[in-house]
């Protein structure tokens, strides 16, 4: 078989599975709020998810795609020998294998990490390695870091000011936090943050792999500028982000649901809004944000404009994975480019060692994975949700002794 178009295939499909890590990784992003409140159960509620992330498909078009496959300038990278795989190849799998190792370890430890920034470092990293500073564009690298504070910025600031809003309300028509109107809100909403997360996250695994086919000689473009995804590389990255969804990442949903503060059918509520403002903001401008940083801002501004404890130690946690996100993957992925070049036989073995050992390792993860039954078990009654004395403690959730989500 063609060495290009092997490395090419791979790498198609380490791309994919990215994506599916993406889905289930960001799962709790649109389900954490309305599992924590029983709006839904665990299982519909990730399946509703799955659903309107793929639909985006259909009618979203491809401008985070466009910002991610420009992220290096794949003209400038020096030319290999002919029939030789191309350095843009070996970048985008190099790049790729940081960024799903950086999302199963996140996973893994239940930190919700971005997913988007794993990428664009390993990205980074990987182009450093092939051909120095010179061939990042550091204009859609500084848009991403702008994104870094200003999405999560702008999730808590709408969260805090709906939920601030609210409280207003119900101390004036009398009704609780707990009605049904909240519920169907926080449903829908639940919806729509699903959406976003489809429009947004889905595009960079499309963006990789054309930056990936128009590298191998697979896609033709005026330019690396300009690359547009073609129809079944938008299919197949929202189908993988929508299954990676429906398989679930509980781990995180324990962590975003029941760990960070108290949440309210009410306060779910605010907090799907501020998400949904963060998100469909950037997706507008064809920004590739953190989604996971929008939601878990949002419900820390949800729950401080509802005068409710937050655990700040599992924020500082989160914070600190969201500050070494994008230089961690980005060192994975400089050092796996580095073994893609090696001399003769070497890459090959070299590489595949790396890539095998990285399916196994998740693998084993995924096999001892936590339930949506475990999620289940640790909600709180419903007698506790009705209770006015609810959300005045710090969250916290006993260890369950899972070692992966």
């Amino acid at each position: 078989m063609n060495a290009i178009l092997l490395v090419t295939g791979v790498t198609v499909v380490l791309a994919l599975l990215f994506d599916f890590t993406n889905g289930f990784h960001d799962a709790a992003n649109a389900t954490s709020t309305v599992i924590a409140t029983r709006s839904l159960k665990p299982r519909t509620a990730v399946i509703m998810s799955a659903i309107f992330n793929f639909l985006p498909a259909f009618v979203v078009g491809t401008a985070v795609a466009n910002t991610i496959s420009k992220t290096v300038k794949l003209d400038s990278l020096p030319v290999v020998a002919a029939g030789d795989v191309p350095l843009g190849v070996r970048m985008t799998l190099a790049a790729l294998v940081g960024a799903v190792f950086w999302n199963f370890l996140t996973w893994a430890l239940g930190l919700p990490s971005s997913s988007s920034h794993a990428l664009i470092g390993g990205l980074i990293g990987a182009g450093l390695s092939a051909g120095g500073a010179a061939v990042i564009n550091w204009d859609a690298v500084s848009k991403t870091a702008v994104a870094i504070v200003a999405s999560p910025a702008v999730a808590f600031g709408i969260a805090f000011l709906v939920m601030w809003i609210i409280r207003l309300l119900l101390r004036r028509f009398k009704f609780s936090e707990d009605s049904e109107f909240f519920r169907w809100g926080q449903v829908v909403s639940s919806a729509w943050v699903s959406w976003g997360h489809g429009s947004n996250d889905a595009q960079k695994t499309m963006g990789i792999i054309a930056a990936t086919l128009y590298t191998g000689g697979f896609m033709t473009a005026a330019n690396a500028s300009s690359l547009a995804p073609p129809i079944w590389v938008i299919f197949a990255a929202q189908a993988a982000i929508a299954a990676g969804t429906m398989w679930g990442g509980w781990r995180i949903i324990q962590t975003m649901g029941l760990r960070i503060t108290r949440i309210t059918r009410a306060s779910g509520f605010a907090a799907n809004l501020g998400a949904i403002s963060g998100i469909e903001g950037a997706t507008r401008l064809g920004i590739p944000i953190s989604t996971t940083q929008a939601v878990s801002a949002s419900i820390v501004g949800s729950g401080v404009g509802a005068r409710r404890a937050v655990n700040w130690r599992v924020m500082r946690d989160m914070v600190i994975a969201w500050l070494i996100t994008l230089p961690a993957a980005g060192l994975i992925g400089f050092v796996v480019f580095k073994l893609t070049v090696l001399p003769g036989i070497a890459a090959v073995i070299a590489t595949t060692l790396v890539i095998l050992a990285l399916l196994i390792w998740a693998g084993r993860m995924m096999l001892n994975a936590m339930t949506a039954k475990d999620i289940e078990a640790e909600l709180p009654s419903v007698e506790e949700l009705k209770s006015p004395n609810y959300g005045l403690q710090v969250a916290q959730v006993p260890d369950t002794g899972h070692d992966a989500a």
